[in-house]
Parts: structure tokens; C-alpha cells; sequence
């Protein structure tokens, strides 16, 4: 398979404190990767980095054959990536319908003028429409975000991000919070769409989806890279369970 995302030599120190270090990813198009680590093994840092909300003291950063190591965040977002947050952020003045409209006309708001002689919103609204049956929250759509649960708005974020079009979908723990029926739906979700050919870079605790539903895993550990590959080699690695089970 093609690499759509490589991301080497990947340094970040947070004053003295060295975050990550000669970390080195690949991300293969049309692959559900997830990755995992313990609790400060550098993983959020990591897609921070790749999105260009963390500078790095060193990185080199490629999607598909651009170089983006030194664009800006909304350089390398049109570009084709998105990321969602483990804690949800959606504009609580729109409907669940809104939110995603709002995100489908990215293109429409990137100059003023053209964003504020188009009035028609009835193509967004289309598309909006059908991120949400993707994620499956469409009978939600003209409700209010603040009168809805975290369940909810977690498809939500991930919606959101969908209608950006991206390249790859990065996704900060989407699981997070969730009790184990409404974790296991949302995984299923997601490997859904990851079915449908969207790139998937996944960070995840939930180590039950996710050795259930990704193709490949890429392990941190102290800021390092540690393993990667099938699922059930890299869990049954000696170095892999002492890190993340403690086992």
C-alpha cells in the first residue's frame, strides 16, 4: 500500500523535558492504524505535532509527496488532515445539523467576500445530512448540542471532521467516557467509515476495540517508538506488555 503519512526523526522537548524523541510513523492509505501507550508515552503529542499545533525541535513531516514540516495548522488542514479531541468541542449556539453544515463549507469561508455573497447553505446542509447518517446520529440533527449526551457528541466530533474531506482522519480517544456498549458501537463506527477508504490514525486506552477493530497498532512508550504491526504480534511482544500492561 501507498504511505500517505511519514513522519520521522520526530523530536519535542517541553522545556526540559523531552516529550518525544526520534520518533518515527508511517501511515499507509486506506489503513485503520491505532496508537497506543501508556498515559505520557507522547501519543497526543505525536498527531499535535503532525497537525503543526506542537513545534518540534526536529521533524520531518510528509502527507502523500508534500512536505508540510513547516506549514502552518491550517495549511496542512486543507491539505487533508482533521483531528478530533477527546473532549468535545462543538459550537453549542447551532444544531448537531449546523455544527457539520458549518464544517462542510470550509471551502466557502476560506475568503470573505465569495463566504459572504453565498447564502445558499442547501449543498452543505446535503452533505452535512450525510456525515451524520455516517456516523449514525441523524435523527439528532435539528436538536440542540447543549440538550444532548456525551454519546452523542462524540459522533458528532467525529462528523465534523469527516466533512472537511480529509486525506486522514486522526481521532484523540474517541472512545474516552463512554461505558462499554456506547464504546463498542462507536468502534464499529468508525470501522465503518475506515471500510469505506478514510485513512484512520486512532489513539485509544480501550485496548479491547482496539485490537478488535484495527488493522495495524504503532506502540509509545517513554516517548519513543517501541513496536509496531499486526495487532495480536505487537500485544503478545515481551517489551510491549511490560509498557502498557504492566504484565
Amino acid at each position: 500500500m501507498t504511505t500517505i503519512l511519514l513522519a520521522e526523526s520526530v523530536t519535542v522537548k517541553f522545556g526540559g523535558v523531552t516529550a518525544l524523541e526520534d520518533v518515527h510513523m508511517d501511515v499507509k492509505q486506506g489503513e485503520f492504524l491505532s496508537l497506543i501507550g501508556p498515559n505520557g508515552a507522547g501519543k497526543t503529542t505525536l498527531l499535535n505535532t503532525i497537525t503543526g499545533v506542537v513545534t518540534p525541535v526536529n521533524a520531518s513531516l510528509k502527507l502523500g509527496n508534500k512536505d508540510i514540516s513547516n506549514l502552518p495548522t491550517h495549511k496542512r488542514i486543507r491539505l487533508g488532515l482533521a483531528l478530533t479531541h477527546q473532549i468535545v468541542r462543538p459550537f453549542k449556539s447551532m444544531t448537531i445539523l449546523e455544527n457539520v453544515a458549518f464544517a462542510a463549507g470550509f471551502k466557502k469561508v476560506r475568503k470573505i467576500i465569495p463566504s459572504l455573497i453565498t447564502l445558499n447553505r442547501s449543498l452543505e446542509k446535503k452533505k452535512a445530512i450525510e456525515f451524520l447518517e455516517m456516523v449514525d446520529i441523524a435523527q439528532y440533527q435539528d436538536q440542540e448540542v447543549s440538550k444532548l449526551p456525551l454519546g452523542v457528541l462524540k459522533r458528532l466530533e467525529v462528523a465534523r471532521a469527516l466533512a472537511v474531506e480529509p486525506q486522514i482522519l486522526l481521532l484523540d480517544e474517541p472512545l474516552a467516557g463512554l461505558n462499554s456498549q456506547e464504546a463498542g458501537k462507536l468502534a464499529d463506527t468508525v470501522k465503518s467509515i475506515s471500510k469505506q477508504g478514510v485513512t484512520i490514525v486512532m489513539i485509544e486506552h480501550n485496548l479491547s476495540e482496539v485490537l478488535r477493530v484495527s488493522d495495524r497498532l504503532h506502540v509509545l512508550d517513554n516517548g519513543r517508538n517501541l513496536a509496531q504491526g499486526e495487532p495480536k504480534a505487537v500485544m503478545n511482544q515481551p517489551e510491549v506488555r511490560a509498557a502498557y500492561l504492566g504484565i
